[in-house]
């Protein structure tokens, strides 16, 4: 029952206007944050300050993993992860799946390329992204893109369901950085 649920809310929030969106501002300090992840299958802890002194963050936050549009999300991540890294950028993945379900999508869709962590009540409700359904939390995140400069600004914010414009839109603005 609660898979239709979800199933149900992640598909009405396709339809959602993305002008409903109220995600952290350009120019905003990203928050900290420490969770556990995994790269490569393998668990592993995420910190974002440590992440930050090699260089730009682009941190994604997807709804649900082995969905049709994270999959496609996570592919073309995992095609641009040498561009990313061209850039000085890492790339981390995030939605509120547990640690099992982030170890087998890191190998079969992220292709061992980048990590994704997991995003805990706090981490959502820190970078703003709760998928509501009718004004109601569904327990899922919204697609949301933030690109964090090493100084833990928020240089980039791209929000929204279509994951198309995600990888690009990021790119840009890593490049950006470097240039």
């Amino acid at each position: 029952m609660i898979k239709h649920v979800l199933a149900a809310g992640a598909a009405l929030a396709l339809l959602l206007p993305a002008a409903a969106n109220a995600e952290l501002a350009q120019g905003a300090v990203a928050p900290d944050f420490t969770t556990m992840g995994a790269l490569a299958g393998k668990p592993m802890q995420v910190n974002l300050k440590a992440l930050l002194k090699k260089g730009p963050v682009v941190l994604y936050f997807y709804p649900k993993a082995f969905t049709q549009g994270c999959t496609l999300e996570a592919h073309a991540f995992a095609e641009a992860t040498p561009d990313f890294a061209k850039a000085g950028a890492t790339v981390i993945g995030m939605s509120n799946d547990d640690l099992p379900t982030l170890q087998k999508f890191s190998t079969a869709e992220c292709r061992d390329k980048f990590t994704v962590a997991a995003a805990s009540k706090d981490v959502v409700k820190a970078y703003d992204v709760a998928l509501k359904v009718a004004g109601v939390p569904s327990g899922l995140t919204k697609r949301t893109s933030y690109v964090i400069a090493k100084d833990g600004k928020i240089v980039l914010v791209h929000s929204d369901m279509d994951y198309r414009d995600h990888v690009k839109l990021t790119l840009e603005a890593v490049q950006k950085l470097k240039g």
